[in-house]
């Protein structure tokens, strides 16, 4: 039976890096594919105009087509100042997607997260889908973003994955879809290198001797 996914980020680009192998195994599986970013991903920068915000948005909706996901939304909450927002908005804002979608699974960020949007992201789901009767949820997952999950400071909340997915099939379109951020991308030696991305994609797939993997924490799980 086919399930609905949706997939919680901050910033677009964040689940390009966390997941995308793994959106498009579930495109590929039959699955319908919702994305919701936080932010515009650039508000916090020392920009003029909205020229970087509107290059963002183009990145995001040329990685949502090389997808094929269903939808993307843009909730546009203060870039990197997501802790200025009521925790309760954010989470209103959330449940609403929820209840529109009637998503199965969702991946979002892991609450160990050095940035602090990635951290009001993970609380913000963690409430909305508090498990209540009804509640269409059923298993939520936490994914790794490079320059993040692991710049953290040492020993707080380490991100331990101990789910894998073998991505070996869909490397490519997770390669096209970075790709389609590389302005989000940093040259080599850099923790968000494209080379250090696919290297990342090869150590959690060794790990579990496939190729190219994805790791997540299983947050919940309801059977």
């Amino acid at each position: 039976m086919n399930k609905t996914i949706l997939v919680v980020a901050a910033h677009s680009d964040d689940e390009a890096l966390g997941c995308a192998g793994t959106m498009a195994k579930h495109v590929a599986s039959g699955d319908s594919v919702h994305v919701l970013f936080m932010t515009d991903g650039v508000g916090s920068r020392d920009v003029k105009g909205d020229e970087e915000g509107i290059c963002r948005q183009t990145a995001s909706q040329k990685a949502a087509k090389i997808l094929q996901v269903s939808s993307i939304k843009n909730l546009e909450f203060p870039d990197n100042k997501m802790d200025s927002v009521p925790l309760l908005d954010v989470t209103q804002a959330v449940e609403k997607v929820v209840s529109e979608k009637q998503p199965d699974i969702i991946y979002t960020h892991h609450i160990g997260d050095l940035n602090v949007d990635h951290q009001i992201t993970h609380k913000a789901v963690m409430t909305a889908c508090r498990p209540q009767p009804g509640l269409c949820v059923r298993e939520i997952y936490a994914f790794e973003v490079l320059s993040s999950t692991e710049w953290q400071t040492p020993g707080l909340l380490p991100f331990l994955p101990n789910v894998f997915v073998d991505i070996t099939e869909y490397i490519d379109t997770k390669r096209r879809i970075i790709k389609a951020y590389k302005e989000e991308m940093r040259q080599t030696p850099h923790s968000r290198s494209i080379e250090n991305i696919i290297n990342l994609t090869r150590l959690r797939g060794n790990t579990i001797g496939v190729e190219c993997g994805e790791a997540f924490v299983l947050l919940r799980k309801i059977r």
